[in-house]
């Protein structure tokens, strides 16, 4: 294969396609019960929640002028990212709110793109992030997880095939599921550290209101994937 040609088969992978037939969308529903039953599948799935997690506190954070320094993933699949700026103040507010309802809205918009024919764009945009994010990985650990995340999206963009939009839904939904699961870690938290709980120091409102909001977003979403799916039977 010359470069001609690897270059036109790259962009016609990338290129938006046809919605798929329902009979192509059979492995997001397998991805997501391995998500569901089987424990590895399930953990490997915290942790790109927790990727887009940190992502998400990172995306806002520099959106509203602050310096994104890195992040790491810890063994427990807890994060942190590092951003630089007013310890006070909205744009503060915003990138501590932003992590929790990262990992849902990305799952829904995900499943929506896949569902309507683009896959291969969402896959080669997941690429470019990742690159970007594995520039900004604090440990040897997090830099791994971001490498395998980044081969297997590359697998499924070059060898996915007809099957690559039920996958690519069934990775959207896989992060929906973790959004729910995370969220139901932080609200059985005690601990003083967590989001909601920096959220009400900074702002004054009450840190169930901030979980409250964070349920909203993910009910929203799940909502939202769910009628896409609908409309496919």
């Amino acid at each position: 294969m010359d470069w001609t040609e690897f270059w036109n088969d790259a962009l016609n992978r990338s290129l938006p396609t046809a919605p798929p037939v329902l009979e192509a969308l059979w492995p997001a529903l397998v991805v997501l019960a391995l998500a569901l039953a089987w424990p590895a599948a399930r953990r490997w799935g915290r942790t790109l929640v927790t990727i887009v997690h940190e992502a998400g506190h990172a995306v806002i954070g520099i959106a509203v002028g602050r310096r994104f320094h890195g992040f790491v993933v810890g063994k427990d699949l807890s994060g942190h990212a590092v951003t630089s700026g007013p310890p006070t103040g909205i744009g503060r507010a915003l990138t501590t709110w932003a992590g929790y309802p990262a990992p849902a809205v990305l799952g829904t918009v995900i499943t929506l793109a896949a569902l309507g024919g683009w896959a291969g764009t969402v896959l080669v945009v997941a690429l470019v992030l990742l690159v970007g994010l594995l520039v900004m990985a604090r440990s040897l650990r997090t830099a791994g997880l971001v490498v395998l995340a980044g081969a297997m999206t590359a697998a499924l963009w070059w060898w996915g095939g007809p099957w690559s939009a039920g996958l690519v839904a069934g990775m959207g939904l896989v992060l929906l599921v973790g959004a729910w699961d995370s969220l139901r870690d932080v609200a059985g938290s005690r601990d003083p550290g967590q989001d909601h709980r920096t959220l009400a120091q900074l702002t004054g409102v009450p840190a169930g209101a901030w979980l409250a909001s964070w349920f909203l977003i993910d009910a929203a979403a799940t909502g939202l994937s769910l009628l896409a799916l609908r409309s496919l039977l």
